[in-house]
């Protein structure tokens, strides 16, 4: 068997047209294992054989990458750090390398985890440990400086010294509510850049004089993040009349759900869990049981189905100090396969239709 020689193309999610052709034409033929050992390069006019060559391409998302061409690719998906592996990282490879770049030697500096976990946290958050290196560089630098302008002591980075360096930290907390009032639920979302927490609001307008129900929907929402809210009304209706058949809630209330960060778009389907919680909440005028957070689409009969992104999504509600989810039974297994130390000091319930999902969220008020 002959080697394969690999060859490496970069973040090809960039890949677009222009005024003097289309690289993914070139690309398809180049890629196609049934007509690559004949690519004809057009510039030299000559022709290659590329049948031995094992292109390996990489991409931070997949929406904007030609479907003919990601037909041709065999796609392996990355995850990214959580807090303890960065940490290590930054640890075993990041801080010795730049104390030796920036000519310090290790017993001049002090910095401990917990301000490597601020670091993290607070002015580094990403999938990966580029933006890390690049806030450890500078905090480096300063104290080369420091250094520099003679102080022979050992310099020790407290987190007044942490502002001092690189300023004030670029993300806070997730948390936007520590007590949630009826209408409010704690959802996870996950994008290329990781996870995060996700918000859902509803509140009623009017109770009294609208003839009929009337839905507002605002927040940057895309068009299956929409279909989604809709199919989650049309089962939360049906569900509160059969565990309530007296309440009329949704016959004349005028509801208007928002998801905070407007500015911020968001789509998808694994909202469609807590979207009907936080109409159930409404209409029952219970509060969503406190640190709970949940991810899963709903589908119109109340079926919890499977969403991706678990990873990054039990990240996020790490760290935000979140304790109780709820996952879709059949992400049991991306659930057992992540490391112990994501898993720990969580309490996971695992639902397959809404009626599992109800008790957690609003559990009898004597064991709240």
């Amino acid at each position: 068997m002959e080697p394969q020689i690999p060859s490496f193309f970069s973040t090809i999610d960039k890949v677009s047209k222009a005024y003097d052709g289309d690289p993914s034409s070139a690309l398809l033929e180049a890629l196609d294992p049934e007509q690559n050992s004949a690519f004809l390069d057009h510039y030299l006019d000559l022709p290659f054989d590329l049948s031995k060559v094992l292109f390996i391409c990489t991409a931070n998302s997949l929406d904007t990458v030609p479907k003919p061409l990601l037909d041709r690719m065999e796609i392996i998906r990355l995850h990214g750090y959580f807090l303890e592996e960065k940490l290590e990282i930054a640890k075993r490879h990041l801080i010795p390398g730049l104390i030796s770049e920036n000519g310090l030697s290790a017993d001049r500096v002090e910095i401990t985890d917990e301000i490597l976990r601020k670091l993290i946290g607070s002015y580094s958050r990403e999938a990966g440990v580029r933006s890390l290196k690049r806030s450890l560089d500078k905090v480096f630098r300063k104290i080369a400086y420091k250094v520099a302008k003679g102080d022979t002591g050992l310099i020790r980075v407290d987190p007044e010294a942490l502002e001092s360096f690189i300023g004030k930290p670029k993300f806070h907390s997730d948390r936007l509510y520590e007590e949630t009032p009826p209408g409010v639920v704690t959802g996870l979302a996950w994008n290329t850049m990781g996870g995060s927490l996700i918000w859902i609001e509803t509140v009623t307008l009017n109770l009294t004089t609208a003839k009929s129900a009337k839905l507002e929907i605002t927040g940057k929402l895309g068009d299956v993040m929409k279909e989604s809210t809709s199919i989650a009304l049309t089962f939360s209706k049906n569900f509160v009349r059969k565990i309530q058949p007296d309440n009329a809630f949704f016959e004349k209330a005028n509801l208007h759900m928002h998801f905070p960060e407007g500015g911020i778009p968001k789509d998808g389907p694994s909202a469609g869990c807590a979207i009907v919680t936080s109409f159930v909440s409404l209409a029952l005028s219970r509060p969503v049981m406190p640190n709970l957070a949940m991810t899963g689409e709903i589908s119109l009969t109340g079926l919890v189905l499977p969403v991706g992104g678990i990873r990054e999504k039990l990240m996020a509600a790490k760290r935000s100090g979140i304790k109780t989810l709820i996952l879709p039974l059949l992400n049991t297994r991306d659930f057992d396969e992540l490391p112990d130390a994501l898993k720990e000091g969580f309490r996971v319930h695992f639902a397959s239709t809404y009626e599992d999902v109800f008790p957690i969220a609003f559990p009898p008020r004597s064991s709240l």
